[in-house]
C-alpha cells in the first residue's frame, strides 16, 4: 500500500481490511471491537506510523488524555519547596506507563476566586489532583461540583461530605508525625517544648500542632508556646525569634517542616543557643533539607513521592473508569535520627 502523506484513519481502515468506524473504536479503545480486528487495526497503525489527531480523538471519546495538578501557592514556594518538588516527582512517577500529560496550575492567592474551578469544569482535562489546599481556595466545594476525578494530597477539611461528593485523598497521619516529633524530646528530658506550625488555614498544619499538643498533654507538659509560620524559611525566622522572644526558658522546639527547622537553627546559632545543648529541634518532611544542616536535623520522613504517586494512581484508575477500592490512603511516618534532639 502506497501514500502520499501521513498516514489517515481511511488508510488505517483500509490497510487493516476494515471499516473506518471500527479503526475509529480499535484506535480510541477498542469498544466493541474483535480480538482479531483490533490486531489488524495495532498493526496496520504499527506499519504506517499512524498517530492520531488529538482534537478528533477527544470528540470520539470525551477525554483529553490529560489531568491537571492544582498547586494554590505562590510562584516562590513552588520553586523552593521541596515537598512541592516531591509532589511533582510524586505525580510524574504515578503516570510512568500511561499516555497521560500532566498540566499545572498554579492557583496564585489573590487571583480572582473560581477561575481554576472554572477551567477544570470546562473539560480541558478528564482529572485533578489538587496539593497543598488552603480553607480559602474553597476547591474542595467547586471540584465537587465539576463531575471530575479528583484525588487530594493531605485530608481535606471536612472529610465526611468530601468523601461524600466522590472525592479522594491520600496523606500521611500528619498527628501521629506531630507526635513522634515532640515524643523524641520529651523522651531526652525536655519539658518546655514550642511548636512553629505551619499556616493554620492548611489541614497538615492543624494536624501536626494537633500531634505536638497531644504528646504534651499525655506528659503534662504545658502547650502554650506556639507561633504560626508559613512553611519558608524567611517567614520560620521571624517565627522562631518572635517564639524565643516569647519563651525565652524553651528547651525544645517542634517545626512543622524542616524548612522551617533550618531557619529555627540558624535563629538559635544568631542568639548563642546550642543545639541540641541548650535547646532540641526537631523538623518534619526528610526531603533532604535535614541532611545539608549542622548540627544534622532529627526530623519525621514524610513519603512525599509514595504519597503522591499513590494519589496519581487512584486517579489514573478513576480516568480509566476502573473500580478505586479506598477512599483515602494513610502512610505512617517515622522518626529520622539525627544530631539535633
Amino acid at each position: 500500500m502506497t501514500i502520499s502523506g501521513p498516514p489517515t484513519l481511511d488508510d488505517v481502515a483500509q490497510a487493516a481490511g476494515v471499516s473506518r468506524s471500527t479503526a475509529s473504536r480499535a484506535i480510541n479503545g477498542g469498544l466493541r471491537v474483535s480480538p482479531e480486528a483490533q490486531a489488524a487495526v495495532d498493526d496496520a497503525v504499527a506499519r504506517l506510523g499512524y498517530a492520531p489527531n488529538r482534537a478528533a480523538r477527544s470528540l470520539v471519546t470525551r477525554r483529553t488524555d490529560s489531568i491537571a495538578l492544582v498547586v494554590p501557592e505562590p510562584d516562590q514556594r513552588i520553586l523552593n519547596d521541596p515537598f512541592l518538588a516531591g509532589t511533582l516527582a510524586g505525580v510524574s512517577e504515578g503516570l510512568a506507563g500511561t499516555d497521560l500529560q500532566l498540566v499545572l496550575l498554579l492557583a496564585r492567592p489573590g487571583e480572582p476566586r473560581g477561575r481554576v474551578g472554572r477551567y477544570l469544569r470546562s473539560g480541558h482535562v478528564d482529572g485533578v489532583i489538587v496539593a497543598s489546599h488552603h480553607r480559602d481556595d474553597q476547591l474542595e466545594t467547586e471540584l465537587g461540583l465539576a463531575m471530575l476525578p479528583v484525588v487530594f494530597v493531605g485530608r481535606p477539611f471536612d472529610p465526611d461530605p468530601f468523601l461524600a461528593r466522590g472525592l479522594r485523598y491520600a496523606d500521611v497521619d500528619n498527628v501521629a508525625g506531630g507526635r513522634i516529633a515532640t515524643q523524641r524530646m520529651i523522651d531526652r528530658g525536655r519539658r518546655r517544648i514550642g511548636t512553629i506550625t505551619g499556616p493554620l488555614d492548611m489541614p497538615v498544619s492543624i494536624d501536626r500542632m494537633t500531634g505536638w499538643r497531644e504528646a504534651l498533654s499525655d506528659a503534662g507538659l504545658p502547650d502554650d508556646s506556639v507561633v504560626e509560620g508559613d512553611f519558608t524559611g524567611a517567614g520560620a525566622a521571624v517565627a522562631a525569634a518572635r517564639l524565643l522572644d516569647e519563651h525565652p526558658d524553651l528547651d525544645g522546639i517542634f517545626a512543622a517542616s524542616d524548612l522551617m527547622a533550618e531557619a529555627t537553627l540558624r535563629v538559635l546559632a544568631d542568639r548563642g543557643r546550642s543545639v541540641p545543648g541548650d535547646v532540641s529541634v526537631v523538623g518534619f518532611d526528610d526531603l533532604g533539607v535535614a541532611e545539608t544542616t549542622s548540627p544534622r536535623l532529627t526530623t519525621v520522613h514524610n513519603p512525599v513521592v509514595q504519597m503522591v504517586g499513590a494519589a496519581t494512581s487512584m486517579l489514573v484508575d478513576l480516568v480509566a473508569g476502573r473500580p478505586v477500592r479506598d477512599a483515602r490512603r494513610i502512610f505512617a511516618p517515622r522518626l529520622i535520627e539525627g544530631d539535633s534532639a
